[in-house]
């Protein structure tokens, strides 16, 4: 196995946002990219990444494989890239460990070990919304930030055909209202719907903005939210978050 990765930021960036939210992965290397599928300790936060074989230049793949890491040794190496680096990732058959080749003005080589993990599947779960919006990144992004400062969940709402990010408490409250402009696509039924999520985990998955200029962000009134994250032909980093459900 050898995948040489020109764009390192792809890998790196995704994989700091991951290990916010899971320890340890299962990678799964087959002849189109490099899957990880996986659900945060409280069964809270799924997690869905796709690293496309046409993100690479260089692609050998004998047979799938599923390679287990910890998030914390391989997120390490990778801080270690430079923008402009190739990142090599290799395997001999029969190793035990995982080997990362940053190449750029130097070549430096890493060597993490492979993990035994449960072998059993994380199945993505299929579900039904009745709200879509496709707007920019780092206006979502900026939207949690600033009603991040009043509460510990949010609430997002469709209302009029708006976009409404709110967040109170006894005392305070804080709102973002987002119509439907030429970058900002809101699909809804056309009823009003309000659904409720933690502000820890969405503080966490906004920084997937570091990946895509675009988000699709998709809920329904008391269900899960999903979180999309896409570079066409390159990468997929999506997030199924469960409503949070309280009096807070």
């Amino acid at each position: 196995m050898r995948l040489t990765l020109s764009e390192p930021k792809f890998l790196k960036e995704s994989i700091n946002i991951i290990s916010e939210l899971v320890n340890d992965v299962s990678m799964k290397i087959g002849p189109n990219g490099v899957d990880i599928t996986a659900m945060d300790p409280a069964n809270v936060a799924l997690v869905e990444f796709k690293l496309l074989a046409s993100a690479f230049v260089e692609y050998e793949v004998q047979s799938p494989t599923e390679l287990s890491v910890s998030l914390d040794n391989l997120k390490n190496v990778l801080k270690r890239a430079k923008p402009n680096d190739n990142v090599i990732l290799s395997r001999e058959d029969g190793e035990n460990k995982l080997q990362l080749d940053l190449v750029g003005g130097s070549k430096r080589r890493f060597s993490i070990p492979l993990i035994n993990m449960d072998s059993s599947e994380q199945k993505i779960p299929k579900l039904s919304f009745s709200t879509r919006i496709e707007m920019p990144a780092d206006q979502f992004d900026d939207a949690i930030e600033d009603v991040g400062i009043i509460a510990e969940s949010v609430a997002l709402m469709i209302q009029d055909g708006k976009f409404i990010i709110n967040s109170e408490n006894n005392l305070s409250e804080a709102k973002v209202e987002l119509p439907s402009t030429d970058s900002t696509s809101i699909s809804t039924s056309g009823d009003d719907v309000t659904a409720k999520y933690s502000m820890d985990y969405l503080k966490k998955i906004v920084k997937g903005s570091k990946i895509s200029e675009n988000v699709v962000i998709e809920f329904n009134k008391d269900y899960p939210l999903k979180v999309s994250y896409t570079v066409t032909d390159k990468v997929h980093l999506g997030f199924i978050l469960a409503p949070r459900v309280s009096n807070d």
